[in-house]
């Protein structure tokens, strides 16, 4: 039977996908179970990987490029507690003109090496507005308003079922472990619910209200499209904000990229000491 243009186009997704994984597997000592996506200016983690090794992003057959300020583009596979894992320093994002499927490639291909774990980061405003600018929020919940999915189109019965279930898209137990290894590191979180944009254009004022009243408590404009395919794929997430910005009508200023980059570093430090804290105890279960 012919296949249709969209069934081959999916068909050569497949292909390159298992492309990218085993030209990864060919490279690196053992295959990663834990993976995790370093947002906007939060690659402090990468320092704590042992006997790194750096695999650029234009390296890997398939593998989308990041245009984005703050991401670097690389593959970094190594231990971190004595657990195999994998570091995603920077990220494609819908607004830069790739598909829905383009940008959750790289999880895809995180699913063929058999990562079971995903660990996500970004940076985003604060649309609660007793929210402090640089303190990390551990996401509970997601809301995709990007008005688009990656899971649209065929489904590859292999990586997951037509119609996967959300009702816990970021793992309860991850989330009592991020908060509980933040209370005794001695920093202060926050919880909530993260809403993703499609961008480029940061968000106007009615925006914003609508997005609050939507009972978002931070907006952004990624990691959605990725926690639904990891989901899809049947892995444990973990998701943490950096609070970059006051993303609250009443007291709105005109914001920059530069302005978001700065705040993510000196975020990144308390967010990368909890992931670590977190890999440590999945690494004692």
């Amino acid at each position: 039977m012919k296949l249709s243009t969209l069934e081959e186009e999916i068909a050569g997704y497949v292909e390159n996908v298992k492309k990218a994984a085993k030209f990864i597997e060919q490279k690196v000592k053992q295959p990663p179970k834990v993976s995790v996506i370093l947002g906007s200016g939060l690659g402090d983690i990468s320092q704590s990987l042992e006997e790194a090794y750096v695999i650029p992003y234009d390296e890997v057959p398939g593998f989308p490029t990041s245009t984005a300020p703050g991401h670097k583009g690389e593959l970094l596979f190594g231990e971190i507690s004595g657990q195999p894992t994998m570091l995603m320093s920077g990220r494609s994002h819908y607004y830069e003109g790739y598909s829905m499927r383009t940008v959750t490639f790289p999880v895809r291909v995180m699913q063929e090496l058999g990562v079971e774990t995903m660990i996500i980061t970004n940076a985003s405003g604060g649309l609660d507005p007793s929210f402090d600018v640089g303190h990390p929020m551990v996401i509970r919940d997601q809301i995709n308003f990007m008005g688009d999915s990656p899971l649209i189109g065929p489904n590859v019965d292999d990586w997951g079922p037509r119609f996967p279930d959300m009702s816990e898209p970021y793992d309860r137990d991850l989330i009592d472990t991020a908060l509980e290894a933040a209370k005794e590191l001695g920093i202060g979180v926050y919880e909530g619910v993260y809403v993703a944009v499609s961008g480029p254009n940061f968000e106007t004022p009615a925006e914003l209200r609508m997005l609050r009243r939507f009972g978002a408590e931070a907006v952004g404009m990624s990691t959605v499209p990725e926690v639904i395919v990891a989901n899809h794929a049947g892995m444990r997430v973990l998701g943490i904000s950096a609070i970059t910005d006051r993303a609250v009508p009443e007291d709105l200023k005109p914001l920059t990229a530069e302005e978001v980059l700065q705040v993510a570093k000196q975020t990144g430090s308390k967010i990368s000491s909890i992931i670590l804290r977190v890999i440590k105890r999945l690494s004692e279960d």
